[in-house]
């Protein structure tokens, strides 16, 4: 018997201890397969409800496999309540995007459709298979909530004014991030948005009407301008350093 704890399965099923269930296909395959596991080798699984658990193959068929679930190796913690808004990129930049904002702890991702978005089309599938992907290989706990695209307008329209939501700027005039980032921290602000423009940035329309919103805060980067998926990291990351979760312990 090996113990493979490198490997971690996102699971929908409730987890518990001694619980015995088969895997789909998909992962049953992945098991087998790819990583060439086999009857009595362990590995983990979680989900955000049930946290993470030890989990033995106990049974192998020719398609699919069954396991048995033993102790809980950490509870449930869900990710700090920031979003991401994000223009579509082409393929290869919008997978960077879905998989570090996963990796950096976000917890809902909504792609919006901008005045220069390249692009309009979105596979949220493909978005959050990248996700549970992504969640699975950074020992998170939960994976992200992927919503469908909608028009920048539209989801301005109808935003929830207690949220925070910081867009990056650079037309120049605007907050530093790290100042913006510090302000929100100093206010216990811990539900926040990130909003992040396409190639070619928000259109003067765009700006205007979001710098007329009360709820949202104009932030820059710095004086170089950066690609569109560096952005998102960049934001991403110095959110969780100043007002997220990089500045607590890890249990």
């Amino acid at each position: 018997m090996a113990i493979k704890s490198n490997i971690r399965l996102f699971l929908q099923n409730r987890l518990a201890p001694q619980a015995v269930f088969p895997l789909d296909e998909a992962q049953s395959h992945y098991l087998l397969h790819v990583m060439k596991l086999k009857n009595g080798d362990e590995f983990l699984v979680f989900n955000a409800e049930d946290g993470e658990f030890l989990a033995k193959i106990a049974e192998v068929n020719k398609k699919s496999l069954t396991i048995c679930l033993k102790q809980q190796t950490r509870k449930p913690m869900s990710s700090p309540d920031i979003w991401l808004l994000f223009a579509p990129l082409k393929k290869d930049q919008t997978d960077f995007v879905i998989q570090k904002a996963t990796e950096l702890g976000c917890a809902k991702i909504i792609p919006v459709i901008t005045k220069f978005t390249i692009t309009d089309k979105t596979r949220i599938e493909r978005f959050k298979a990248q996700a549970i992907e992504a969640a699975e290989q950074s020992r998170r706990l939960d994976v992200p909530l992927i919503e469908e695209a909608v028009p920048l307008t539209k989801i301005l329209e109808n935003w929830d004014k207690q949220r925070p939501l910081y867009f990056m700027d650079e037309t120049g005039g605007t907050s530093a991030v790290f100042e913006a980032f510090l302000s929100a921290k100093q206010k216990n602000i811990s539900s926040a948005a990130i909003l992040v423009g396409p190639e070619g940035g928000f259109s003067a329309e765009e700006i205007a009407l979001l710098r007329g919103l009360e709820f949202a805060h104009s932030v820059s980067l710095g004086k170089r301008i950066l690609r569109a998926e560096t952005a998102v990291a960049a934001a991403l990351s110095c959110w969780q350093a100043i007002a997220g979760d990089w500045n607590t312990s890890d249990d």
